[in-house]
């Protein structure tokens, strides 16, 4: 039985986690933590009232009380990268969903769990059907060097570009190298019009009420252009990656970036 403690539980993301680990076979949520209550039951909130596990807002005395295999964490940017280094030296295992965080905060943490040989993972997306977008993606950048993306977010997301955003365009750049795109002499007649510039290509973010989570990579050529396209619907569509994940980790002694390492292994 893998225990799991979810952080950021009262979020939409941290309550669909917590029923998922419920439903999940062979897992059991032994504790759940958010800064927003303390002392009443996660079943009043995911509307399964049999779930008698109480919400507290001290992470590191359920770590250290409760000693869980795994930390589901879906807080926010500021706040996880705390939870990351309470979870690795505390021996529990990171299961990340918030994003946010630098790439050289990522490194550190992955130095961190590799010296307590701690196993965990940072994903920016568990959404199966957009880890194979920019695994499509990276694929077609060996022949479509020209590319753009454009992410499209709920208007209660605190960080931009999204993470999914961010791996689609490292992933591409990992293939393709730094290109500068467009007209040299291009010039924006309002401020941030063309997007961020990351190794050449453009990203732009949209945060809009009605949306989930949803990215589309356009690629253009001589002549024809190619785009790559997710939706996520509703939450629940990163809850079968995030099952997985937590399975997967128990095997792991270090930190990965990125579920389609162990989806693709």
């Amino acid at each position: 039985m893998i225990r799991v403690v979810v952080a950021g539980a009262l979020g939409k993301m941290g309550q669909e986690s917590c029923k998922a680990v419920v439903q999940a076979e062979g897992m059991q949520l032994v504790g759940v933590v958010d800064s927003r209550d303390s002392g009443n039951s996660i079943g009043t909130y995911i509307g399964k009232p049999e779930i008698n596990v109480t919400v507290s807002n001290n992470l590191e005395q359920v770590l250290r009380d409760l000693q869980p295999d795994v930390l589901v964490d879906f807080t926010r940017p500021g706040v996880v990268q705390g939870n990351i280094e309470m979870a690795i030296n505390a021996g529990v295992r990171p299961v990340i969903g918030t994003t946010g965080m630098s790439a050289g905060e990522i490194e550190r943490f992955i130095q961190l769990a590799s010296d307590k040989k701690v196993g965990g993972l940072i994903a920016p997306n568990f959404a199966v059907g957009a880890l194979l977008m920019i695994k499509f993606a990276t694929e077609a950048a060996k022949y479509f060097p020209h590319v753009e993306i454009i992410e499209l977010h709920h208007d209660q997301k605190m960080d931009a570009p999204s993470g999914t955003a961010v791996k689609t365009a490292e992933s591409v750049a990992a293939v393709r190298g730094h290109l500068s795109q467009g007209m040299p002499s291009e010039f924006e007649k309002i401020e941030g019009v063309r997007g961020g510039n990351f190794e050449g290509m453009r990203i732009h973010s949209v945060r809009l009420p009605g949306f989930v989570a949803h990215q589309e990579v356009i690629f253009g050529g001589i002549g024809q252009t190619l785009s790559i396209r997710h939706d996520s619907i509703s939450r629940e569509s990163f809850m079968p990656g995030l099952i997985m994940a937590v399975r997967k980790v128990m095997a792991l002694d270090h930190l990965v970036y990125g579920l389609e390492n162990l989806l693709f292994e």
